[in-house]
């Protein structure tokens, strides 16, 4: 029974590793086959080919034993036949033809058992038989001489059925696969470790070219573990640092032109509406004047937000304080007062972070605002500060979803949905900025009718 529920165990196990492997192969035609799976299949195949052959060779090896030990008990009883045959010769002085009468007689009347032998003159005629033939599969026989005072005058001839072989063969069937499925799960746990030591390093790596790539320009590489990782770690560094000077000013540039279009423009619509007459006309000229207002203002706004981000991406944080981040959080909360309704929600003791003070605070009224802003206004904005055993969280939730073409690009430099609201599309930017600047991150999550941003800072 035992010996079914192994077998059957180890079939099954089988049969689940190759739907496994088979269904992983065809996934790697339009996906490509990972370094997991080459690792993988490499140690499968191996301790596969290694497996079959221990056992072929456990098999062969118990075979040739139980072959063995057959025909030492054949040999040690055709002796002892030969030798009684033998003797009875020499006491009672009859002949090798009349024991075999005597044997055939017997066997004729129903003896007790099969006898498994043959009696051979000197000539090798044979005299007396019953069993099975030498010839026959899965038999061993051995012949002792029949000695007597006058010399040799026949032969015994003993054959045995491997039967006894059969069974060890049977026998250890069961553990030579049970120690095969357990070289199987050593290899595709040994195949786990070893694909993730050389696979992770490499998604390490991507994930951080990826940050780059959406702009994390103060984004760190990963700790790299082994020469061969520390070296690609540090070209791709490298290369980043080098891509950041003249394109980094290019694209500033552009997109810095781009945001002064329209309200240059539209200061220059006002200016060339009054110049061709619009000044003798009070309520018109009083119209476009407010025009020009509002453009210069946006001007001015999207001027300071660039200083600051400038200055925090170039110079950094300037002091490391101890900072109350929940204190600073009320503080904003108490401003915003006049213009919005806002829940807040602290943690009893939070730990204090190390930074600045004053671009915390910063951060936190650009997260604020742009709940405000943004938010469809079917529910009041949250402002949160908790903590876990890494970081203080500082959380603001609005209703609202985010527009699809946007969502990989909001903390970037002038995406904004509310450039009518006066919106400059650089709030998130510093609140990045500031939050790579305390050695922290940004998230933002959306769920049903509702966003979250999240900015984390390392706990002091």
């Amino acid at each position: 029974m035992i010996r079914l529920i192994v077998a059957f165990s180890g079939a099954v196990g089988l049969i689940l590793l190759m739907a496994f492997m088979a269904s992983r192969l065809v996934r790697s035609r339009t996906e490509g086959l990972s370094v997991r799976l080459q690792v993988f299949v490499a140690l499968a195949l191996i301790v596969g080919a290694f497996a079959f052959g221990l056992g072929l060779l456990v098999l062969d090896r118990i075979e040739s034993r139980a072959t063995l030990l057959a025909s030492e008990a054949a040999r040690d009883e055709a002796a002892t036949l030969a030798a009684s045959i033998g003797g009875q010769i020499d006491t009672s002085g009859a002949t090798l033809e009349g024991i075999a009468r005597a044997l055939t007689l017997e066997r004729q009347r129903g003896g007790p058992a099969r006898l498994s032998l043959s009696l051979l003159d000197d000539k090798g005629r044979e005299l007396f038989h019953d069993g099975p033939r030498k010839d026959d599969p899965g038999t061993v026989s051995v012949s002792a001489p029949i000695e007597t005072r006058v010399g040799v005058i026949g032969h015994v001839q003993v054959i045995k059925p491997t039967i006894i072989m059969r069974r060890l063969l049977g026998d250890f069937a069961p553990v030579v696969l049970l120690i095969s499925a357990i070289l199987g799960v050593a290899a595709a746990i040994a195949a786990a470790l070893i694909g993730r030591a050389i696979a992770a390093p490499i998604e390490s790596l991507t994930a951080f070219a990826v940050r780059v790539s959406e702009g994390e320009r103060k984004a760190q590489p990963p700790v790299a573990h082994g020469l061969e990782v520390k070296r690609l770690s540090k070209a791709i560094d490298k290369m980043r640092r080098e891509l950041e000077g003249r394109p980094y000013v290019e694209s500033f540039a552009a997109d810095l032109s781009h945001e002064l279009k329209n309200p240059v423009a539209a200061i220059r619509a006002a200016a060339e509406v009054l110049d061709e007459g619009a000044l003798a006309e009070p309520e018109e000229a009083a119209r476009f004047v407010k025009r020009i207002r509002e453009a210069t203002g946006r001007i001015e706004a999207l001027l300071a937000e660039l200083l600051s981000l400038a200055r925090i991406e170039s110079r950094g944080i300037e002091t490391e304080d101890e900072v109350d981040v929940a204190a600073l959080a009320r503080r904003c909360s108490e401003a915003i007062a006049s213009r919005a309704t806002l829940e807040l929600s602290l943690d009893e003791d939070p730990p204090p972070v190390r930074g600045d003070p004053r671009w915390i605070t910063r951060a936190i009224d650009n997260m604020i605002d742009n709940a405000i802003v943004h938010g469809d206004g079917s529910a009041q904005p949250k402002l949160r500060v908790r903590h876990d055993d890494q970081n203080v969280i500082v959380s603001v939730v609005n209703s609202g979803k985010i527009a699809p073409h946007i969502r990989k690009r909001l903390f970037r430099r002038f995406v904004t949905t509310r450039g009518e609201k006066g919106g400059t599309g650089l709030g998130l930017a510093i609140v990045r900025a500031v939050a790579e600047a305390h050695r922290g991150k940004v998230e933002v999550e959306e769920r049903e009718q509702e966003v979250e941003f999240r900015m984390l800072l390392p706990r002091a």
